[in-house]
Protein backbone atom coordinates (compact mmCIF):
# COMPACT_ATOMS: atom_id res chain seq x y z
CA UNK A 1 0.00 0.00 0.00
CA UNK A 2 2.74 2.60 0.86
CA UNK A 3 4.83 1.83 -2.59
CA UNK A 4 1.42 2.00 -4.67
CA UNK A 5 0.79 5.76 -2.92
CA UNK A 6 4.53 6.84 -3.41
CA UNK A 7 4.22 5.87 -6.87
CA UNK A 8 0.60 7.27 -7.43
CA UNK A 9 2.28 10.77 -5.69
CA UNK A 10 5.40 10.36 -8.41
CA UNK A 11 2.53 10.51 -10.86
CA UNK A 12 0.79 13.58 -9.31
CA UNK A 13 2.10 15.80 -12.37
CA UNK A 14 1.42 19.52 -10.69
CA UNK A 15 3.64 18.74 -7.83
CA UNK A 16 6.43 17.54 -10.26
CA UNK A 17 5.85 19.59 -13.29
CA UNK A 18 8.13 22.53 -12.09
CA UNK A 19 10.66 20.55 -11.74
CA UNK A 20 10.73 18.80 -15.11
CA UNK A 21 9.96 21.99 -16.85
CA UNK A 22 12.93 24.01 -15.02
CA UNK A 23 15.11 21.30 -15.73
CA UNK A 24 14.02 21.27 -19.81
CA UNK A 25 14.82 25.31 -19.55
CA UNK A 26 18.49 24.46 -18.51
CA UNK A 27 18.71 21.41 -20.95
CA UNK A 28 17.95 23.90 -23.42
CA UNK A 29 20.58 26.96 -21.91
CA UNK A 30 23.45 24.36 -21.86
CA UNK A 31 22.28 23.27 -25.63
CA UNK A 32 22.28 19.94 -25.06
CA UNK A 33 19.35 19.75 -28.06
CA UNK A 34 22.15 21.27 -30.59
CA UNK A 35 25.09 18.90 -29.54
CA UNK A 36 27.90 20.22 -32.62
CA UNK A 37 29.82 22.95 -30.27
CA UNK A 38 30.39 19.98 -27.59
CA UNK A 39 31.55 18.25 -30.97
CA UNK A 40 33.57 20.54 -31.79
CA UNK A 41 35.09 20.80 -28.94
CA UNK A 42 35.40 16.88 -28.13
CA UNK A 43 37.52 16.44 -31.81
CA UNK A 44 40.61 18.24 -30.93
CA UNK A 45 40.55 17.58 -27.14
CA UNK A 46 40.67 13.70 -28.69
CA UNK A 47 43.39 14.27 -31.32
CA UNK A 48 45.60 15.81 -28.70
CA UNK A 49 44.69 13.04 -25.82
CA UNK A 50 46.13 10.37 -29.02
CA UNK A 51 48.68 11.94 -30.24
CA UNK A 52 50.39 12.50 -26.71
CA UNK A 53 49.49 9.03 -25.88
CA UNK A 54 50.80 7.66 -29.06
CA UNK A 55 47.56 5.50 -28.99
CA UNK A 56 44.87 5.02 -26.34
CA UNK A 57 45.02 7.58 -23.79
CA UNK A 58 44.92 6.48 -19.47
CA UNK A 59 41.18 5.75 -19.58
CA UNK A 60 40.81 8.19 -16.33
CA UNK A 61 42.20 11.07 -18.48
CA UNK A 62 40.23 10.12 -21.16
CA UNK A 63 36.99 10.37 -18.83
CA UNK A 64 38.14 13.29 -17.18
CA UNK A 65 38.49 15.33 -20.60
CA UNK A 66 35.25 14.03 -22.19
CA UNK A 67 33.11 15.32 -19.47
CA UNK A 68 34.91 18.03 -19.65
CA UNK A 69 34.60 19.15 -22.93
CA UNK A 70 30.46 18.71 -22.10
CA UNK A 71 30.65 20.77 -19.44
CA UNK A 72 32.54 23.84 -20.33
CA UNK A 73 30.69 23.64 -23.72
CA UNK A 74 27.43 23.80 -21.51
CA UNK A 75 29.34 26.59 -19.15
CA UNK A 76 30.11 28.81 -21.96
CA UNK A 77 26.67 28.34 -23.53
CA UNK A 78 25.29 29.58 -20.62
CA UNK A 79 27.23 32.49 -20.24
CA UNK A 80 27.18 33.23 -23.68
CA UNK A 81 23.46 33.75 -23.58
CA UNK A 82 23.74 35.98 -20.03
CA UNK A 83 26.16 37.97 -21.67
CA UNK A 84 23.66 38.22 -24.69
CA UNK A 85 20.61 38.72 -22.95
CA UNK A 86 20.10 42.19 -24.55
CA UNK A 87 20.45 41.05 -28.04
CA UNK A 88 19.50 37.42 -28.51
CA UNK A 89 16.14 39.09 -28.21
CA UNK A 90 16.01 41.12 -31.58
CA UNK A 91 17.79 37.73 -33.80
CA UNK A 92 15.44 35.31 -34.97
CA UNK A 93 17.64 32.43 -34.80
CA UNK A 94 18.09 33.31 -30.84
CA UNK A 95 15.13 35.02 -29.84
CA UNK A 96 13.44 32.02 -28.43
CA UNK A 97 16.59 31.01 -26.40
CA UNK A 98 15.78 30.32 -22.45
CA UNK A 99 16.87 33.71 -21.28
CA UNK A 100 15.99 35.65 -24.50
CA UNK A 101 12.48 34.66 -24.25
CA UNK A 102 12.55 34.97 -20.58
CA UNK A 103 12.05 31.46 -19.35
CA UNK A 104 15.09 31.66 -16.96
CA UNK A 105 16.53 34.45 -15.19
CA UNK A 106 19.97 35.71 -15.15
CA UNK A 107 20.33 34.49 -11.50
CA UNK A 108 19.29 30.86 -12.67
CA UNK A 109 21.63 31.52 -15.99
CA UNK A 110 24.62 32.32 -13.80
CA UNK A 111 24.35 29.71 -11.01
CA UNK A 112 23.93 27.42 -13.65
CA UNK A 113 27.54 28.77 -15.62
CA UNK A 114 29.36 28.58 -12.27
CA UNK A 115 27.82 24.90 -10.91
CA UNK A 116 29.36 23.52 -14.77
CA UNK A 117 32.79 25.24 -14.50
CA UNK A 118 33.47 24.03 -10.75
CA UNK A 119 32.33 20.84 -11.55
CA UNK A 120 34.40 20.98 -14.57
CA UNK A 121 37.31 21.94 -12.30
CA UNK A 122 36.93 19.27 -9.46
CA UNK A 123 37.60 17.00 -12.42
CA UNK A 124 40.59 18.69 -13.28
CA UNK A 125 41.74 18.40 -9.81
CA UNK A 126 42.20 14.71 -10.73
CA UNK A 127 45.47 15.72 -13.09
CA UNK A 128 48.73 16.93 -12.79
CA UNK A 129 49.61 19.97 -11.64
CA UNK A 130 50.17 21.72 -15.20
CA UNK A 131 46.88 20.84 -16.33
CA UNK A 132 45.47 22.61 -13.01
CA UNK A 133 47.37 25.29 -13.44
CA UNK A 134 46.40 25.51 -17.22
CA UNK A 135 42.91 25.10 -16.74
CA UNK A 136 42.89 28.74 -15.05
CA UNK A 137 43.83 30.24 -18.37
CA UNK A 138 40.46 27.69 -19.72
CA UNK A 139 37.90 29.00 -18.22
CA UNK A 140 39.34 32.65 -18.44
CA UNK A 141 39.09 32.27 -21.93
CA UNK A 142 35.99 30.39 -21.69
CA UNK A 143 34.03 33.40 -19.39
CA UNK A 144 35.05 36.43 -21.56
CA UNK A 145 34.57 35.14 -25.41
CA UNK A 146 31.18 35.97 -25.10
CA UNK A 147 31.91 39.52 -24.67
CA UNK A 148 34.35 39.86 -26.86
CA UNK A 149 32.02 40.64 -29.77
CA UNK A 150 31.34 44.20 -28.12
CA UNK A 151 34.76 45.33 -28.17
CA UNK A 152 36.57 44.06 -31.18
CA UNK A 153 35.85 42.43 -34.88
CA UNK A 154 37.74 39.36 -34.01
CA UNK A 155 36.04 37.16 -31.52
CA UNK A 156 36.03 33.72 -33.62
CA UNK A 157 39.71 33.62 -32.53
CA UNK A 158 38.96 34.66 -29.16
CA UNK A 159 36.35 31.58 -29.47
CA UNK A 160 39.30 29.63 -31.35
CA UNK A 161 41.59 30.15 -28.21
CA UNK A 162 38.93 28.92 -25.53
CA UNK A 163 38.19 25.93 -28.13
CA UNK A 164 41.69 25.30 -28.75
CA UNK A 165 43.37 25.80 -24.97
CA UNK A 166 41.73 22.35 -24.32
CA UNK A 167 44.08 20.45 -26.80
CA UNK A 168 47.47 21.50 -24.72
CA UNK A 169 45.39 20.94 -21.57
CA UNK A 170 44.67 17.31 -22.23
CA UNK A 171 48.52 16.90 -24.41
CA UNK A 172 49.85 18.08 -20.95
CA UNK A 173 47.57 15.29 -19.07
CA UNK A 174 48.56 12.75 -20.81
CA UNK A 175 52.34 13.68 -21.31
CA UNK A 176 52.70 15.86 -18.24
CA UNK A 177 55.07 18.01 -20.79
CA UNK A 178 54.50 21.18 -23.51
CA UNK A 179 56.26 19.95 -26.62
CA UNK A 180 56.28 21.88 -29.73
CA UNK A 181 53.51 19.31 -31.02
CA UNK A 182 51.57 21.01 -27.88
CA UNK A 183 51.30 24.19 -29.62
CA UNK A 184 50.69 23.10 -32.98
CA UNK A 185 47.48 21.93 -32.01
CA UNK A 186 46.32 24.86 -30.27
CA UNK A 187 47.03 26.82 -33.25
CA UNK A 188 45.59 24.39 -35.11
CA UNK A 189 42.75 24.50 -33.61
CA UNK A 190 42.31 28.18 -33.21
CA UNK A 191 42.65 28.63 -37.03
CA UNK A 192 39.98 26.02 -37.59
CA UNK A 193 37.68 27.66 -35.03
CA UNK A 194 38.01 30.89 -36.75
CA UNK A 195 37.09 29.44 -40.38
CA UNK A 196 34.41 27.29 -38.87
CA UNK A 197 32.98 30.42 -36.35
CA UNK A 198 33.32 32.98 -39.72
CA UNK A 199 31.19 30.64 -41.40
CA UNK A 200 28.76 30.84 -38.42
CA UNK A 201 28.89 34.51 -38.51
CA UNK A 202 28.18 34.88 -42.04
CA UNK A 203 24.93 33.29 -41.10
CA UNK A 204 24.24 36.19 -38.95
CA UNK A 205 25.91 39.00 -40.38
CA UNK A 206 22.96 40.84 -41.18
CA UNK A 207 21.19 40.65 -37.87
CA UNK A 208 25.03 41.47 -36.52
CA UNK A 209 24.67 44.77 -38.71
CA UNK A 210 21.59 45.45 -37.39
CA UNK A 211 22.16 45.16 -33.63
CA UNK A 212 25.84 46.50 -34.21
CA UNK A 213 27.71 42.98 -32.63
CA UNK A 214 31.12 42.71 -34.01
CA UNK A 215 32.71 39.70 -35.98
CA UNK A 216 35.05 38.48 -38.93
CA UNK A 217 32.29 37.89 -40.91
CA UNK A 218 31.77 41.90 -41.30
CA UNK A 219 35.62 42.67 -40.76
CA UNK A 220 36.33 40.15 -43.97
CA UNK A 221 33.75 41.54 -46.24
CA UNK A 222 34.10 40.82 -49.56
CA UNK A 223 37.22 39.21 -48.78
CA UNK A 224 35.11 36.72 -46.30
CA UNK A 225 35.68 33.53 -48.58
CA UNK A 226 39.16 34.18 -50.07
CA UNK A 227 39.58 34.33 -45.59
CA UNK A 228 37.96 31.48 -44.87
CA UNK A 229 39.83 29.23 -47.71
CA UNK A 230 43.08 30.75 -46.55
CA UNK A 231 42.71 29.73 -42.73
CA UNK A 232 41.17 26.40 -44.15
CA UNK A 233 44.60 26.22 -45.96
CA UNK A 234 46.35 27.24 -42.85
CA UNK A 235 44.68 24.48 -41.39
CA UNK A 236 45.37 21.80 -43.22
CA UNK A 237 49.06 22.85 -43.28
CA UNK A 238 49.28 22.93 -39.61
CA UNK A 239 47.62 19.29 -39.75
CA UNK A 240 50.65 17.98 -41.96
CA UNK A 241 53.24 19.32 -39.30
CA UNK A 242 51.94 18.06 -36.16
CA UNK A 243 51.50 14.41 -38.52
CA UNK A 244 55.29 15.18 -39.43
CA UNK A 245 56.50 15.20 -35.87
CA UNK A 246 54.16 12.80 -34.44
CA UNK A 247 55.74 10.15 -37.01
CA UNK A 248 52.11 9.30 -38.28
CA UNK A 249 51.74 7.39 -41.01
CA UNK A 250 49.11 6.63 -44.51
CA UNK A 251 45.82 6.56 -42.36
CA UNK A 252 46.39 10.15 -41.27
CA UNK A 253 47.34 11.81 -44.46
CA UNK A 254 44.38 10.06 -45.71
CA UNK A 255 42.36 11.79 -42.75
CA UNK A 256 43.96 15.24 -43.99
CA UNK A 257 42.83 14.22 -47.44
CA UNK A 258 38.85 13.69 -46.55
CA UNK A 259 38.79 16.63 -44.35
CA UNK A 260 40.54 18.85 -47.65
CA UNK A 261 37.56 17.86 -49.64
CA UNK A 262 35.01 18.65 -46.69
CA UNK A 263 37.02 22.10 -46.71
CA UNK A 264 36.56 22.26 -50.71
CA UNK A 265 32.59 21.03 -50.01
CA UNK A 266 32.28 24.07 -47.26
CA UNK A 267 33.65 26.64 -49.70
CA UNK A 268 30.90 25.45 -52.25
CA UNK A 269 28.46 25.88 -49.77
CA UNK A 270 29.23 29.22 -48.61
CA UNK A 271 30.16 30.60 -52.38
CA UNK A 272 26.76 32.30 -52.40
CA UNK A 273 26.79 33.78 -48.86
CA UNK A 274 23.51 32.16 -48.49
CA UNK A 275 22.53 32.17 -44.40
CA UNK A 276 21.31 28.50 -44.20
CA UNK A 277 24.07 27.27 -46.41
CA UNK A 278 26.56 29.02 -44.55
CA UNK A 279 25.45 27.71 -40.98
CA UNK A 280 25.18 24.01 -43.16
CA UNK A 281 29.01 24.55 -43.91
CA UNK A 282 29.34 25.22 -40.28
CA UNK A 283 27.65 21.96 -39.33
CA UNK A 284 30.21 20.57 -41.39
CA UNK A 285 32.64 20.91 -39.64
CA UNK A 286 31.90 18.17 -37.34
CA UNK A 287 32.85 16.01 -40.24
CA UNK A 288 35.91 17.41 -40.98
CA UNK A 289 37.05 16.75 -37.20
CA UNK A 290 35.83 13.32 -37.30
CA UNK A 291 38.17 12.64 -40.15
CA UNK A 292 40.92 13.56 -38.40
CA UNK A 293 40.71 11.74 -35.71
CA UNK A 294 39.80 8.77 -37.46
CA UNK A 295 42.78 9.18 -39.42
CA UNK A 296 44.93 9.28 -35.99
CA UNK A 297 43.23 6.45 -34.31
CA UNK A 298 43.35 4.29 -37.46
CA UNK A 299 47.05 5.32 -37.64
CA UNK A 300 48.32 4.42 -33.94
CA UNK A 301 45.79 1.23 -34.00
CA UNK A 302 47.55 -0.60 -37.05
CA UNK A 303 51.15 0.36 -36.00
Amino acid sequence: MLLFDTLKNLNNKPKYQHIIERLEQYSMLMRMDKPIGTLLLLWPTLWALWIAAKGWPDPLILFVFVSGVFLMRSAGCAINDFADRHIDPHVERTKDRPLAAGRVTTKETLILFGSLSITAFLLVLLMNKLTIYMSFVGIALAASYPFMKRYHYMPQIHLGAAFGWAAPMAFTAQANEITPVTWLLFMATVIWATAYDTMYAMADREDDLKIGVKSTAILFGDADKLIVGLLQGLLLLGMIFIGRQSELGLFYYLGLCVAAGLMAYQQYLIKDRQPLLCFKAFLNNNWLGLAVFVGIFMDYWVS
